[in-house]
Parts: structure tokens; sequence; C-alpha cells
């Protein structure tokens, strides 16, 4: 991405946030629109406390604030628990605020969860990160205004915080929500299990092509890579 964009972090509870736009009142009204959206989360699961810990879909209670139902909208397209969007939703919700205050290029990055837009003919790159280091970090997109809205989510069985149960080094989804990429990430992850490791890889492609919004992802594993759909221009980062 161009340097000339504004650039602001912030860590946010287990949140560690990375705002990018040309305009810095969008950046500003973001970091205060993510703050009050975790805040009303975080008084959403006192309250409903099974909505943190389930691994399936839930509905939402009438009362519930924007970013909750964003998650259960999601965890339902993949089937996995609404936790499992809570990074790709804030990434949206933050990418919607810069938006809002006239940002024509923003991208919003939450834990490697990523939510972006340009109309500017200015790319954006994105490393593809995975717990293969013969690849990781080396591989990017370059994303184009063609390609936005978009969204993009990494899910790991072997690094980060985040509850899997696949066996993939990684899984990049990208989808024109992050939202929906970081619940499916976690979802075609699952899928990737078996000592057949090309085996293991066509099955998560195949979850990949059954979640409705996925455009398309990329499955690593064991220095085996696969690849499906619809993807941003795919470049060598370094």
């Amino acid at each position: 991405m161009k340097n000339d964009l504004f650039e602001y972090a912030l860590t946010v509870g287990e949140s560690k946030i990375h705002l990018k736009s040309d305009n810095r009142i969008a950046i500003r009204e973001a970091a205060k629109e993510i703050k009050r959206h975790r805040r009303e989360l975080v008084l959403y699961i006192k309250g409903h406390p099974e909505f943190q810990y389930s691994l399936s879909p839930l509905e939402a209670s009438p009362e519930a604030p924007r970013i909750v139902r964003d998650m259960v909208k999601s965890s339902k397209i993949a089937k996995v628990g609404p936790m499992a969007s809570v990074a790709g939703t804030l990434a949206n919700l933050g990418l919607e605020a810069m938006l809002r205050k006239g940002a024509k290029t923003a991208v919003m990055e939450d834990g490697g969860e990523i939510a972006g837009f340009t109309e500017q003919p200015v790319s954006i790159l994105v490393s593809i990160l995975s717990s293969d280091t013969s690849l990781s970090g080396k591989l990017g997109f370059r994303i184009s205004r063609e390609d936005c809205p978009i969204g993009i989510a990494t899910s790991s069985s072997k690094t980060g915080h985040a509850l899997s149960f696949g066996e993939a080094d990684s899984v990049t989804v990208v989808a024109s929500s992050a939202s929906l990429a970081d619940a499916a990430a976690t979802a075609i992850c699952n899928s990737v299990v078996g000592t057949d490791i090309e085996e293991s890889i066509q099955q998560g492609l195949k979850r990949a092509e059954t979640i409705e919004g996925v455009r398309g992802v990329i499955i690593i594993r064991e220095g085996h890579t696969g690849l499906w759909g619809r993807l941003p221009k795919i470049v060598r980062v370094r």
C-alpha cells in the first residue's frame, strides 16, 4: 500500500488493531467505534455466557447489539460458534466507520483478520501468514479496487490462540466480508484432517465451496498447498 496513508495502532482488550486510511479523521472515528462495539460485546456476553463458549451457531437475543447480530449471521452461514468471527466482525465494523467518514481507501486489521476497501487506483498488499515457515510472509495478495470490498481471514491449527480442530498450517479465506471470512476460515480449517495430506486439503477445498459468500481459499499443510475460487492477484512479498 502507498506510504502516504495515515496509520494508527491500538489494543482493546485482546484485540490488537491496526488501521490505515487516506483520512485521519476516519481513523479516529473507527477507533472510537471499535471500542464501543467491543464494550457492547463484553456486556452481552456477561448476560449470555453461552455466547462465548458455544461451538455451534446460536440465536441472538432481541436486545443484541450490532456486533452480536453480525457474528451470529456469519456463524450460521459457516456452521461454527459465533466467537469464530469476532475479530473479522470488528474489522468489518471498523472499516464501515472509516467509509462513513469519507475515507476513499481504508484497511482494518484485527489480529490478522482484515477488512479493506479502496476506490482509488492504489493497491493494498496483504501478506499470507502460515505456520509453514517456508511460505509464511513470502506470498501475498495485491488487492485492487476491483476486489473490494474484501475480507481476508486466516485460521491455523498450529499457531494463534483461536480454537481449531483441524490440522492445516493455515487456511486463508477471501470473502466480501471479513466477518464471514473469519468464520469460514475456522470451519474450513476444522475439515482439514487425516493422515493423507493431499486428501485432507481437498476436503478443505470442498468445504469452502459449500459456504455461501466465500470467494476463494488457500490451504497450506506440511509443504502442500491447495487453492480454490476467485482470489486477488498473488504476488511474492520477499
